[in-house]
C-alpha cells in the first residue's frame, strides 16, 4: 500500500479513524475521512492567512483531533510542523518557560498555533523569545467554510521539526526531511507487518518521536484504528489502556520501560478478569535501557490472558534516525545477554557477569548499524563501542547547528552518518544498548554507566519511578549521585551497600528529595545533566541530607 506522508487524504476512510480518550469510559470517534476534511480546511485558513510554503509553524496542541488537523493541515499548506509539548505535560511552570523558550528561539517560526485557552501563556513566552504570531487555532479557523481547501502547494521537502529529549542535556531540534520520515513510516510497517486490520492503542505523548511517529502517524498513514489516550489518564487508570487490547482488539503499541513498570505497580491480576490479549501482536519498548525482569514480570502478568511472550518487542531508536533504528522482529523471541557491568569499556570485550543487558534487534531495513571505537573504527561483534546508524531515515543535522555541550554533544550528525553517543556491542545480528557514554564514569580503567546503578538498586527493591543516577566527576573524584524520592528506610537504604560494591573507590552521594523533583522527559526519563548541575551547584535541595 501507498505509505506516503499524505496518501491517506486523497480518499480517506470513513469507518475507520481515531478515538480519542474522554472522561469516564467514552471515547469520541473521528473517521479519517472527518479528519481530512479538517485538515484541508486549516491548510485553506493558513494559505489565506499569509503562511508560505517552507514556514515553520510551532503546534502546541493538547491530544485530539484539533492536532492532527493542525499537523496535517500544515503540510498541506506546504509549510513545516515543529510539534511542541502544552504545559500541561510539564509539573515545573519555570521549566516549561525555559523549554518552550529555547524553543521558539531556534525555529523562530512564522506562527504558534495553539488553544483557546493557552494563547495569553504561550504568547508571553514567545514575546520573551523574540516574538512570533501566537494564535488560537480555533480562531485561525473561524470564517472558513467546512469544505474549503487550499489551492495545490508542493508538500515542503522538510517535513517535520522534531527535538530531541533532552535527557542527557539541553534539547535540540532535529531537521527531518519527508523522505527521512516515509522511509521511517516503511520500514516501521514493514517490520510490524503493519495493515489497515490491525489497531494501535497509545498513551504516549504525541509531542516527540515515539508517539508522534511510532504510534500516530504509523498507523495514520497506514488507515487502522487507533485508540488515543493522553499520558495523564495511562498514570491514573493504567487498566484503561489494557482494556483496548483485552475487550476493544487492539493490536500493536509502543512505550518506555516506565509503562511497564507502572502497569505492574497498578495492575492486580485479578483486575484483568475476562480480558483477551491474545490478538495484541507487538509491545514495542523502547526509549530507555529495558529491564529483563520487566519484560519477564510483564508477559507474566498479561501471558494468562493469552499475551504471547514473543510480542515483547524491545527496540532502539532516536530523533536524529526519525525515530526506530532497530527492532526485535515479530515472532522472534527476545534475549538477554549476561554482562559483567564492571568491564565494559570501548573497545573492550564483554565478559560474562550477572547484570542482564536486553538485546534490542537488528537494524531495520533501510539501516546500517555498527559499532565503533574511539577511532571510527567498526569492532567486532562482542566489543563495546559507540553505536553508530547510517541510512535513509537519518536526519541531514539539526536546526541551526544546534551548538551544545555536555552529554548531548556527544550524539552528531555528520555527512548522513549519526554518531549516537550511546555505548553498545553486538551480538550475532543484535544490538545490545548499554547506556550513554556521557553518563558513565571509570573506575580502575573501566566504564560504569548510569544504567548499571540504577539496575542494582532497582534488583533491591528500590521502585524504578522513585529514582535516579548521575554520574561524573566531583571535587577532582568519580562520584555517583543517586537522587531518591524515597524516605529513609526500607529497599533503598539495604541497596546502597550493593551500590557501594559497584564503585570501588568512587565516591557515593545519596540525596533523598521530596516527590517530583527529579525532572523526567516525556518518555519518562530522568534527565541526568540537569540532575548532576543541581547537585554540583548545591541546588538540589534535600529532604533530609545526604549520605556519602
Amino acid at each position: 500500500m501507498d505509505r506516503t506522508l499524505l496518501a491517506w487524504l486523497d480518499d480517506p476512510e470513513p469507518r475507520r479513524g481515531i478515538r480519542f480518550a474522554r472522561r469516564g469510559e467514552e471515547w469520541e470517534f473521528w473517521g479519517y475521512d472527518r479528519l481530512a476534511r479538517l485538515a484541508y480546511r486549516t491548510a485553506a485558513a493558513l494559505v489565506e492567512g499569509g503562511v508560505r510554503g517552507g514556514d515553520v509553524i510551532v503546534v502546541v496542541r493538547r491530544s485530539g483531533p484539533g492536532f492532527v488537523g493542525t499537523f496535517f493541515g500544515t503540510l498541506l499548506a506546504g509549510a513545516t510542523p515543529c510539534p511542541a509539548a502544552p504545559p500541561v505535560a510539564f509539573g515545573d511552570p519555570a521549566g516549561y518557560h525555559a523549554h518552550l523558550s529555547g524553543l521558539l528561539g531556534a525555529v523562530r517560526p512564522a506562527l504558534v498555533l495553539t488553544e483557546p485557552d493557552l494563547v495569553a501563556e504561550i504568547g508571553a513566552i514567545a514575546a520573551a523569545a523574540g516574538g512570533c504570531p501566537v494564535r488560537s487555532a480555533d480562531d485561525l479557523l473561524s470564517g472558513v467554510a467546512e469544505d474549503s481547501r487550499p489551492p495545490g502547494r508542493r508538500p515542503a521537502e522538510l517535513a517535520l521539526i522534531q527535538f530531541t529529549s533532552g535527557s542527557s542535556g539541553r534539547a535540540r531540534g532535529v531537521r527531518v526531511p519527508r523522505a527521512a520520515l516515509e522511509a521511517n513510516l516503511t520500514a516501521i510497517s514493514t517490520w510490524l507487518r503493519h495493515t489497515p486490520d490491525d489497531p494501535t492503542a497509545t498513551w504516549l505523548p504525541i509531542h516527540h518521536d515515539m508517539g508522534l511517529i511510532g504510534t500516530f502517524l504509523t498507523p495514520v498513514v497506514n488507515t487502522a484504528d487507533v485508540w488515543q489516550l493522553t499520558a495523564e489518564e495511562f498514570v491514573h487508570r493504567p487498566l484503561r489502556y489494557l482494556r483496548c487490547f483485552g475487550e476493544g482488539g487492539a493490536r500493536l503499541s509502543a512505550m518506555p520501560a516506565f509503562g511497564l513498570h507502572h502497569i505492574l505497580r497498578r495492575v492486580r491480576p485479578d483486575d484483568l478478569a475476562g480480558l483477551d490479549f491474545g490478538r495484541w501482536r507487538a509491545v514495542i519498548v523502547g526509549a530507555e535501557r529495558i529491564d529483563a525482569d520487566a519484560l519477564d514480570r510483564f508477559a507474566a502478568l498479561l501471558g494468562p490472558h493469552g499475551l504471547p511472550r514473543r510480542a515483547l518487542c524491545p527496540a532502539y531508536g532516536l530523533a536524529e534516525a526519525t525515530l526506530l533504528v532497530t527492532g526485535v522482529g515479530l515472532d522472534e523471541p527476545w534475549r538477554a545477554a549476561e554482562v559483567d557491568p564492571t568491564g565494559l569499556s570501548v573497545g573492550a570485550r564483554v565478559e560474562p557477569g550477572d547484570t542482564r543487558v536486553v538485546g534490542c534487534g537488528p537494524a531495520i531495513g533501510g539501516v546500517e548499524v555498527s559499532v565503533v571505537d574511539d577511532e571510527g573504527t567498526a569492532l567486532p561483534d562482542g566489543h563495546v563501542g559507540e553505536v553508530v546508524v547510517r541510512g535513509a531515515s537519518v536526519s541531514p543535522g539539526y536546526l541551526g547547528g544546534a551548538a551544545d555541550t555536555g552529554a548531548a554533544a556527544l550524539t552528531e550528525l555528520t555527512g548522513g552518518v549519526l554518531y549516537s553517543g550511546d555505548a553498545g556491542f553486538l551480538d550475532r545480528g543484535q544490538l545490545f544498548v548499554l547506556g550513554r557514554l556521557g553518563d558513565a564514569i571509570k573506575i580502575r580503567g573501566k566504564a560504569l554507566f548510569a544504567e548499571d546503578v540504577e539496575a542494582v538498586l532497582a534488583g533491591h527493591g528500590v521502585p524504578t519511578h522513585r529514582f535516579a543516577v548521575a554520574l561524573g566527576f566531583h571535587d577532582g573524584a568519580p562520584t555517583a549521585v543517586v537522587v531518591a524520592e524515597e524516605a529513609p528506610g526500607g529497599p533503598l537504604t539495604a541497596a546502597v551497600g550493593a551500590v557501594r560494591g559497584r564503585l570501588g573507590d568512587a565516591r557515593l552521594v545519596v540525596i533523598r528529595v521530596p516527590r517530583g523533583t527529579i525532572p523526567r522527559t516525556s518518555s519518562g526519563k530522568p534527565r541526568r545533566r540537569r540532575l548532576w548541575s543541581a547537585f554540583a551547584d548545591g541546588s538540589l535541595a534535600p529532604m533530609s541530607g545526604a549520605t556519602t
